[in-house]
């Protein structure tokens, strides 16, 4: 059975830790709570689907209105959470994928379908930081791997209205990825 993650992004800081309280209470699960730009919070919440269901539940009916978004992603891709807390390294290893989009949990849901449509590694999801609430996805693999991987999260982000932008690099210079790490 895999790990499911569920996110709630919150307008506050302080509800944040209500919310965060709440989905601990609902259900056994993992509970990170981190600021985003601007001035937001986001908790994402891993465990069993179940669990992940019910504490996330919990927490929207806690943040009521300051609730910016919400989901659950059940069996997620196991790439996914380790870039979230970036502890990939960014080494030269082919092509590079880039997605930004305009909510963190867009930018996750992205990560989690490009990395299930090819074989690809998630370097880093950057959710909101100093990014005015946007998130980026950062992948890497052969060209075409990442070009499959980047096509397939584009087209459901842009017919959500939440991609800002797409782009694979075939063969990023050296000097590129050391900025990544």
């Amino acid at each position: 059975m895999g790990i499911a993650v569920g996110l709630i992004e919150l307008k506050s800081l302080a509800r944040g830790l209500m919310v965060a309280d709440s989905c601990l209470k609902a259900a056994p699960v993992d509970l990170k709570i981190r600021t985003t730009c601007p001035g937001k919070s986001l908790i994402i919440i891993s465990g069993e689907i179940s669990a992940v269901t019910s504490a996330v539940e919990h927490g929207v009916a806690t943040g009521g209105v300051t609730v910016v978004n919400s989901l659950i992603l059940g069996n997620l891709h196991p790439g996914v959470l380790p870039a979230l807390s970036g502890v990939a390294a960014a080494t030269p290893k082919g092509a590079l994928g880039v997605l930004e989009t305009f909510s963190v949990t867009a930018a996750i849901k992205a990560a989690d379908t490009a990395a299930k449509a090819a074989v690809v590694e998630l370097l880093d999801i950057r959710p909101a930081y100093g990014l005015g609430g946007k998130g980026v996805v950062i992948l890497t693999g052969s060209v075409g791997a990442v070009q499959a991987a980047v096509n397939a999260a584009a087209l459901p982000l842009k017919e959500e209205g939440e991609l800002v932008d797409a782009i694979v690099l075939p063969s990023p210079h050296s000097k590129l990825w050391e900025q990544l790490g």
